[in-house]
């Protein structure tokens, strides 16, 4: 199960070792997550603030991820 963070600070402390950082953006909000050795660690942040959330980040490998969801 992820692990949910709510502070920003203590997410770029835990993603300067996380071996990939995810950013899913959706209609009002974005999920960025941090895959470390042992847990995956989520964060949700407003899409204003998401790039300089972004710029923050430790991590070394950061991919962006659209999610498009195509209705049957």
């Amino acid at each position: 199960m992820p692990v949910e963070i709510t502070d920003r600070n203590k997410f770029i402390e835990l993603s300067s070792r996380a071996i990939e950082c995810r950013v899913v953006r959706k209609k009002d909000i974005a999920k960025v997550k941090a895959r470390t050795k042992r847990y995956l660690y989520t964060i949700k942040i407003p899409l204003d603030e998401v790039d300089a959330f972004i710029k923050q980040l430790k991590c070394s490998n950061i991919k962006e991820i659209s999610k498009s969801k195509e209705k049957k």
